[in-house]
């Protein structure tokens, strides 16, 4: 737990990040349809701005994660996560359907760039004789993030408001970014393609 959590450089930037991906995820499906609900949109374009998020994460992870083969890990973590905090703080600032929609594109943009990677970086690093226990070890901070973002979404709306909420996960997921940014090093080398 230590080796994956402090020790390693790479394998604690990924698992933080990860934790703070799964916080923002939490935010998104949690606090972000009450937001759009505070702003006055109808119910259908909740539903739309909730499942634009996932869409385009899960479509994008098609693009991303060969990316990430080809051009390498820390660039696409960093990136993503720098997007996805830009996206956040685009949410916080808009208040209407078309700007709230952009947001939710990059989101989930930020989302793909950083789902298949942090992964794939574990993978790189971790040598075959532990590298489950590096696996496990990520999934419990990954999971741990929705915890988290429960509760620290929820509290800071509770008390300064939902806005509040969007901006404070804004800058956790923006200086998870640096950390990755500062802490990680490449961990895969991008090889000929066949």
């Amino acid at each position: 737990m230590v080796r994956t959590s402090l020790r390693k450089p790479a394998l604690s930037a990924c698992s933080q990040a990860r934790l703070v991906n799964n916080l923002n995820d939490e935010l998104a499906w949690g606090l972000l349809p009450l937001l759009f609900i505070c702003g006055g949109l109808p119910v259908g374009q909740v539903g739309l701005l909730a499942a634009l998020h996932p869409a385009v994460w899960g479509l994008g992870q098609l693009i991303t994660g060969p990316l990430s083969d080809r051009l390498g890990r820390k660039p696409r973590i960093t990136a993503g996560m720098l997007l996805q905090a830009v996206a956040l703080a685009g949410t916080a600032l808009a208040g209407s359907f078309l700007p709230w929609t952009a947001s939710a594109i990059l989101l989930g943009v930020g989302t793909a760039m950083v789902y298949p990677t942090l992964l794939a970086a574990i993978s790189d690093v971790a040598h075959p004789s532990w590298r489950a226990t590096a696996v496990g070890v990520y999934r419990l901070w990954r999971d741990t993030g929705f915890a988290v973002g429960a509760l620290v979404a929820g509290l800071v709306a509770d008390l300064a408001g939902l806005v509040a909420a969007v901006w404070v996960v804004a800058a956790l997921t923006a200086a998870s970014g640096l950390i990755v940014a500062v802490r990680m090093y490449e961990t895969h080398r991008p090889t000929e393609q066949p």
